[in-house]
């Protein structure tokens, strides 16, 4: 396209170009027809047509060329108005160089090389046709000049903005695969945490669980044939262990499916977790909302998460009667999950690097909310999370 438009902007230049100098070689032809000086008319154009050539060709290799270029043609032009019954239409040559002056000078210059055109035609009219109307000559073709010149200039702005367009254009369609390349590799990543989050999460859950049953299993068959009132006993714990299992798949695979947390908002995303998920006997677990507020897409399923990783563990460590969760969904809002169990010491966890702590924080940070977590031995466990005010001072 950018080739196509230059390639327009040229044509028609050359034109201009062309039709100002076949008419001037045509009035000549007509006008020496029968005079012993179309000869010398002829030769001193023919001259000037191989300047003409010469200086498109050699300027833009050698831009000092240009200047030497427009003296001599303006000599020539002299020449050709200066002859025995010159006429005044060899001005129009000026015209010419007015155009290419535009295309390659600044127009503060080109006005001083017009004004100079000026001057060169107002002389050779004056002595053709007198003072008033060599004057009134010039002042003719000086305003053709003007007029080329201007169209020449609006030419070469225009031929300037379309590149200047093209390069923009260039550097958008660049950008724009960058930023496809990094959503790409952003995507990547998430999907590599993801897959990582899911992978600890088996290992630190669900397999524990499962490695849990097969010692029970053996130890229920051992118990088989030595002490068969105690097989009962093993099976229920089997059992539970069966049901907690299943209980954390359905979390993960909930964990698969996060857009679920959308349908009907983050409160009722939790009352369906709490409804499927296994919870051991003598453990229950209440929720309370406050407000109506509603929350962003990313802030629901991160707020989900947390929830989710906070009752997880109430249900493997804490022992807990009862548990907890508030969601304050007005000014400020926020979520707490409490439990009244045996809680844990947190510098002793953050040396051990918890996974499940770790990874509620992370969930906070990347939604713009604060985590607190306050634990300690047989006092219980509070989970906090806070949405950040600007400023980067979350609500106390």
């Amino acid at each position: 396209m950018k080739r196509s438009a230059d390639s327009s902007y040229s044509w028609i230049f050359y034109l201009t170009i062309g039709c100002l100098l076949g008419a001037t070689v045509l009035r000549s032809l007509i006008r020496y027809q029968d005079s012993s000086s179309l000869g010398q008319v002829l030769g001193v154009l023919l001259i000037w047509l191989v300047l003409l050539v010469s200086g498109m060709m050699i300027s833009p290799r050698r831009p000092g060329y240009f200047p030497l270029y427009l003296i001599l043609q303006s000599i020539l032009v002299l020449v050709l108005l200066f002859m025995k019954d010159a006429e005044d239409y060899f001005a129009a040559l000026f015209g010419i160089l007015s155009m290419q002056i535009m295309q390659r000078f600044s127009p503060k210059s080109g006005a001083v090389w017009i004004g100079l055109f000026a001057i060169l035609i107002a002389l050779p009219m004056a002595e053709i046709y007198g003072a008033f109307a060599g004057i009134a000559f010039a002042l003719i073709y000086t305003f053709g000049s003007v007029l080329l010149a201007s169209y020449a200039l609006a030419t070469r702005r225009a031929q300037e903005a379309h590149r200047h367009n093209q390069t923009l254009t260039q550097q958008f369609q660049e950008a724009n695969r960058q930023l496809q390349s990094y959503a790409q590799q952003s995507q990547q990543l998430v999907v590599a945490r993801e897959r990582h989050h899911l992978a600890r999460e088996l290992h630190d859950s669900v397999t524990q669980t499962i490695f849990t049953m097969a010692l029970t299993t053996q130890s229920a068959m051992l118990l088989l044939d030595r002490d068969p009132g105690r097989v009962g006993p093993q099976l229920d714990r089997l059992s539970q262990l069966a049901q907690s299992a299943l209980s954390e798949l359905q979390v993960l695979i909930t964990e698969l499916r996060p857009d679920r947390v959308a349908e009907g908002g983050l409160a009722a995303a939790i009352r369906r977790h709490l409804t499927g998920r296994y919870l051991p006997e003598g453990l229950s677990v209440s929720l309370e909302v406050e407000g109506d507020q509603p929350l962003e897409p990313s802030e629901a399923r991160g707020l989900f998460r947390i929830v989710q990783e906070a009752l997880n563990n109430v249900v493997k460590h804490a022992q807990a009667p009862q548990a907890r969760i508030r969601l304050h969904l007005a000014e400020a809002p926020w979520i707490e999950i409490a439990d009244h169990g045996q809680g844990f010491d947190l510098q002793r966890a953050a040396d051990n690097n918890r996974v499940g702590l770790a990874s509620m924080r992370e969930r906070a940070a990347e939604i713009g909310w604060e985590l607190q977590i306050t634990s300690a031995p047989d006092a219980g466990t509070r989970v906090r999370a806070e949405k950040m005010r600007l400023g980067g001072n979350s609500p106390r």
